[in-house]
């Protein structure tokens, strides 16, 4: 791959969606631990990629991202109900890693791996939502880029080893707090796989 067309950018940053009283702060990328990928792999948001990389080191941005740019509308039919026994171990319910608001891991029949998030637990079923957390929510960014550079091949080499299952697999959305040496981005994007780390965001 032709690191020129990758670059590797950090970013400091706040996220906020629209609250009850104007904007509502949900996450933030600091100094000491800012958000950072490599371009041109699906670790941010397209719309956000991009104006990442119109930005030079140093200023300042506020970028909008409308439902369509982000997350998609909230879809009801991504709120499903699966039985209690899915989620059984040696037949015993895994009461240490579900519980109400847990993000769980889950795969589909063709093999598909996404995450969950447990809205209840019944008698006999478990009701998952599928929705990205951030579905249906205008995303505001106000940050300043701190490193926007080419990529090294070794970055990238590092990268696609531990994405094609070097480490053991994909380290999906960031969500297990990944850093840049292990994943191609740096920020533990704990709340919703990460804004600008997104489908991955």
């Amino acid at each position: 791959m032709d690191n020129k067309t990758n670059k590797y950018i950090a970013a400091t940053y706040k996220l906020y969606v629209d609250g009850d009283n104007g904007k509502e702060l949900i996450e933030e990328a600091t100094a000491e631990r800012p958000f950072s990928f490599i371009t041109g792999f699906g670790f941010a948001l397209d719309k956000f990629e991009e104006q990442m990389l119109a930005t030079p080191k140093g200023q300042a941005f506020n970028i909008t991202l409308s439902k369509e740019d982000g997350y998609g509308e909230y879809m009801d039919e991504y709120v499903l109900d699966l039985d209690r026994e899915t989620f059984c171990i040696n037949g015993h319910f895994d009461h240490e890693h579900i519980y109400k608001d847990a993000i769980v891991p889950l795969q589909n029949e063709q093999g598909d791996r996404f995450n969950g998030r447990v809205v209840e637990i019944g008698e006999e079923k478990v009701k998952i939502d599928l929705n990205h957390p951030l579905a249906g929510e205008t995303l505001y960014f106000e940050g300043t880029v701190i490193e926007n550079r080419d990529a090294t091949q070794q970055e990238i080499d590092h990268l696609i080893k531990h994405m094609t299952g070097g480490c053991g697999g994909h380290c999906d959305s960031c969500g297990g707090g990944c850093d840049h040496d292990d994943c191609g981005c740096d920020h533990d994007h704990e709340h919703h796989e990460g804004c600008g780390c997104g489908h991955c965001h």
